[in-house]
């Protein structure tokens, strides 16, 4: 009988990369695992036929041999094939721990390199340093390695002891059925040695918490929440591990003048109708030196004024946001007889744009003044 495509077995196709071939094997291994289907007689079967295949193109060099010359190439060479689930098992322990949970091939453990977990720091700024990018002195609490045991946990002179126990791989195993289930060690917790003479500085732990003090570079234009990522400035990596990362956090405090709109600016400015009416050259505030901006004759309260590339920037880029000026028109409550006067020429003039509301206004007033 003639042995099924491999590529047909996982899935995938011919094109397919390494991640999707690993992750195609893994499915076939959880559905078809034998303690997972007993009631299935075909599913050992499976098991070992999705095996085999991802054995020969999970390798690069035996994919190659597979692909030029089918099973013949792969088949006498060493290639293919396993006279046991336990085999199985041993050879791709990395995948059955993802899947399961565990090692199946006594590979890795918990006294493998961890990296060090990633640390959070909300940082508030003014809205100047979010506008113009700054750099801020900060200082965090980190767990780093202690300088007295160098990380051993032991006092100077004396050396952690091997676990009698594990042996030194910080595990114990357990068979079940078809699984090995890896387990810490309960004498040394995992860690695989024992410290008999703990180091004073640390009391055994082989790290300590310090302060550290970073700058932290704020580029223009960061906004409410936006994270800034310092790698390697987390808490220490364990077993040799690499340090965890530092995510600063932004909080940026309002302005007194601005208000903010993405990377647009806004405020607000009064003029008086006569200004507005007549038009007006006004001195606008904005994140540098002020500028002129010349109000047109007929400006309406509300309308909105944008002055192009005067906002914020945008993070990354040399594009700037804009600048919106709101204008109000402020209506005098307080005139004089004089001002009134000349209210009351310009109403007659406009007279017949009047409404019988605001032309009973003027003429009480008239007969006001001709009455004193």
């Amino acid at each position: 009988m003639s042995k099924r495509d491999f590529y047909e077995i996982l899935g995938v196709s011919r094109e397919a990369s390494q991640d999707e071939i690993k992750s195609a094997y893994r499915k076939l291994a959880f559905k078809y695992h034998p303690d997972r289907n007993q009631d299935d007689p075909d599913a050992e079967s499976k098991f070992k036929e999705a095996a085999e295949a991802y054995e020969i193109l999970g390798n690069d060099e035996k994919r190659q041999a597979y692909d030029r010359f089918g099973h013949d190439g792969v088949n006498g060479n060493g290639y293919g094939g396993f006279s046991s689930n336990e085999d199985i098992f041993g050879a791709f322990s990395d995948i059955f721990g993802e899947v399961f949970g565990f090692s199946a091939g006594g590979r890795g453990g918990v006294n493998r390199p961890r990296p060090g977990a990633d640390l959070r720091y909300n940082l508030t700024i003014s809205f100047r340093e979010a506008a113009k990018g700054a750099e801020v002195d900060i200082t965090i609490p980190v767990e780093q390695e202690c300088d007295t045991c160098h990380g051993t946990g032991a006092a100077p002179g004396t050396t952690p002891q091997t676990c009698s126990h594990c042996g030194g791989t910080g595990t114990i195993q357990q068979a079940q059925g078809f699984f090995r289930i890896q387990a810490p060690c309960p004498s040394c917790r995992g860690a695989g040695q024992i410290v008999t003479d703990p180091c004073d500085e640390c009391m055994g732990r082989g790290s300590v918490i310090k302060d550290k003090d970073l700058k932290v570079r704020i580029p223009a234009g960061v906004d409410n929440n936006s994270r800034l990522r310092l790698r390697g400035e987390g808490e220490a990596g364990t077993n040799g591990g690499p340090p965890g990362d530092l995510y600063v956090v932004i909080r940026v405090e309002a302005d007194k003048v601005f208000e903010r709109q993405g990377q647009n600016l806004i405020i607000s400015r009064d003029i008086s109708f006569v200004e507005a009416s007549l038009g007006h050259r006004l001195e606008v505030p904005t994140l540098d030196e002020p500028v002129n901006l010349d109000i047109p004759k007929g400006t309406q309260s509300g309308e909105v004024f944008r002055l192009r590339g005067l906002g914020l920037p945008h993070l990354g880029s040399a594009h700037k946001g804009d600048l919106l000026v709101e204008v109000k028109v402020n209506t005098p409550t307080h005139l004089n007889s004089k001002q009134e006067a000349l209210l009351r020429e310009f109403a007659e003039i406009e007279e017949g744009k009047l409404t019988n509301k605001a032309k009973g206004f003027f003429k009480k007033a008239k007969d006001k003044v001709m009455g004193e």
